[in-house]
């Protein structure tokens, strides 16, 4: 086959390669952010205790654990498909260099978001030879990184043109998570008025 038919077949396949890294891409981000909002849900009820009647604490934290796993292990494939799409526009410090020039600041939500989540995870399994309040510490740092990784997604979807289609979904997972937080903080005589805990005699 001459060069030139050869050079034409390839330019002729990058695109349906591209789109098909894409398509890879796009489903990863959606099933880590779907599994990012679980997570968050099912740590808050691992944390309170308000669920272990149903199953044991155990469970609970196993749960948690296999959750966060999903989470950042469909976060690491999206970033990753992103070094073969379009080949040189995304490098491997691009994608672990946040704040890198001409970085886009959704791009630096996502890094900064990834790598938080990817340090809770490691001292996650350091428990053990860490102080319980250090420990914890580290482990609230899961706040911040939703909150960078939602407006990540935020962006994101609107840079795609697809907001109105993507965050019907986004806002359903996201309701319960956010509530789920700001009950987790609230004062224990505002959980008592509103029943979620009973009342100390």
């Amino acid at each position: 086959m001459p060069d030139g038919w050869a050079q034409a077949l390839i330019e002729f396949a990058q695109p349906a390669a591209d789109q098909g890294l894409r398509y890879v891409a796009a489903i990863s981000a959606r099933l880590s952010y779907a599994f990012m909002c679980l997570t968050l849900c099912w740590g808050v009820l691992t944390a309170t205790g308000w669920v272990h009647r149903i199953c044991g604490r155990k469970t609970m934290r196993s749960g948690h654990v296999a959750l966060a796993m999903l989470a950042l292990a469909f976060g690491a494939i999206h970033a990753i498909g992103f070094l073969f799409v379009t080949a040189g526009t995304f490098t491997v410090p691009r994608l672990i260099i946040p704040l890198l020039p001409g970085t886009l600041a959704r791009h630096t939500m996502g890094i900064l978001g990834l790598e938080l989540a990817l340090a809770i995870a490691v001292t996650a399994g350091l428990v053990r030879l860490m102080s319980y309040r250090r420990w914890l510490w580290v482990h609230r740092l899961a706040y911040p990184a939703f909150a960078l990784l939602v407006l990540h997604s935020l962006f994101g979807a609107i840079a795609n043109g697809r907001l109105a289609l993507l965050w019907l979904g986004g806002i359903t997972l996201l309701v319960p998570a956010v509530t789920l937080a700001v009950l987790r903080f609230l004062p224990v005589r505002i959980l008592e008025r509103i029943g979620l805990v009973e009342e100390q005699v």
